[in-house]
């Protein structure tokens, strides 16, 4: 009988688990069960928060910059470099976490600290930046990233607009013209599980604004704001997919950078090495905090699954709660889920406790899959 060899390549479990933690946490059950199995550990991430964290863990190094936090404050955000190739993570710069509690700034907050964590990736010699975007508590179409790049927008009066999606209703003149020359040479990778367009029923400020702070006459003055904005810079593009990632950050980078769209999880197999470990495989494990229908459309384990079963290989899923038939998850690739819940059914005590109790879902994978 072949030997068995298990990948582990799971995303986070929000709140409760790093990605680094679940493989390990995994590992650690799958050996109780089948001592000195071999597992390769491939922590993922689909180009939202985390994406960064993989990128080290696979062997990038983490390097540190200090750039504007999304109020205008002073922020430590990392990004991960490897040779040439970079991994910026907009979130570190611009995300919810780098507001105080309950502080929201639907309409000012700016991506500005983005910008300047891309031109540190320029600074280290950088020529492919992927550019995770997601997470992020901004609704400024890119303006902000833009402008710390080198773009200037500018009022009536020749002035320029202040910093968020609000003040873009007030654009009269974008001058692209300084931006950074280094971007022209930059293969740029917009790695997003988002392919909404920028704005209209299914944009960043309907869609995603309410997450951000927005209230309903937010909402509206930024769907405003942004259809403006892309007036003057061009608006075919923010019908694009992706146009509409990270409060329209997506559309920016699209626009004025010359990006090019990609799935986030399909971008970061790649980049991570994906396709060499599965082949050393004889069993995927993946998973993250919930498996739902958001899940089939662009996360992690969805991608994970797809990639397993094109190089013929079997996946199984750990999960915190699972909101998926078995008949959802095999058309996704996935053989089985095993939920937290299932062990643990109440949602507090299963997020403080994940841990154990994903080494018990590991023993049982062990046990069902490896015949230990």
């Amino acid at each position: 009988m072949e030997t068995a060899r298990v990948l582990v390549a799971a995303d986070k479990f929000k709140g409760s688990l790093t990605a680094v933690q679940v493989a390990e946490r995994v590992t650690a059950g799958l050996r109780r069960v089948v001592p000195g199995l071999e597992v390769e550990t491939l922590p993922v991430a689909d180009g939202g928060d985390g994406t960064v964290a993989a990128a080290v863990a696979a062997g990038f190094e983490r390097r540190e910059a200090r750039v504007t936090g999304p109020l205008g404050d002073p922020v430590t955000a990392a990004y991960a470099l490897r040779g040439t190739t970079a991994v910026v993570e907009m979130a570190e710069a611009s995300g919810l976490q780098h507001l105080p509690d309950g502080v929201f700034a639907p309409l000012t907050a700016t991506t500005h600290g983005s910008g300047e964590l891309l031109k540190a990736a320029l600074e280290a010699g950088a020529t492919t930046i992927v550019f995770g975007v997601g997470g992020s508590a901004t609704t400024d179409g890119g303006a902000g990233m833009l402008t710390a790049l080198g773009a200037r927008f500018l009022d009536a009066d020749g002035k320029p607009v202040g910093p968020g999606g609000g003040p873009l209703a007030e654009l009269a003149e974008a001058d692209l013209s300084g931006l950074d020359p280094r971007l022209k040479d930059v293969d740029l990778v917009l790695a997003s599980d988002v392919d909404n367009p920028l704005t209209g029923p299914k944009g960043a400020p309907e869609v995603y604004g309410r997450q951000k702070g927005a209230s309903e006459d937010d909402i509206a003055v930024l769907d405003a704001a942004l259809t403006h904005y892309a007036s003057v810079l061009g608006s075919e593009t923010a019908e694009l997919p992706g146009a509409g990632a990270a409060g329209g950050i997506g559309y920016g980078a699209l626009v004025a950078l010359g990006a090019r769209f990609r799935p986030g999880i399909e971008v970061m197999l790649d980049v991570l090495g994906f396709a060499p470990a599965v082949d050393r495989a004889t069993l995927v494990i993946t998973g993250e905090g919930s498996l739902d229908e958001q899940t089939l459309h662009g996360k992690a384990p969805a991608g994970v699954a797809a990639a397993a079963r094109a190089a013929g290989i079997e996946t199984v899923a750990v999960c915190g709660r699972l909101a998926l038939s078995q008949e959802a998850l095999e058309r996704a690739g996935i053989r089985r889920a095993y939920a937290l819940a299932d062990l643990e059914p109440d949602p507090a005590v299963s997020m403080a406790e994940a841990g154990p109790l994903l080494e018990r879902a590991a023993e049982s994978i062990a046990r069902d899959f490896l015949h230990g």
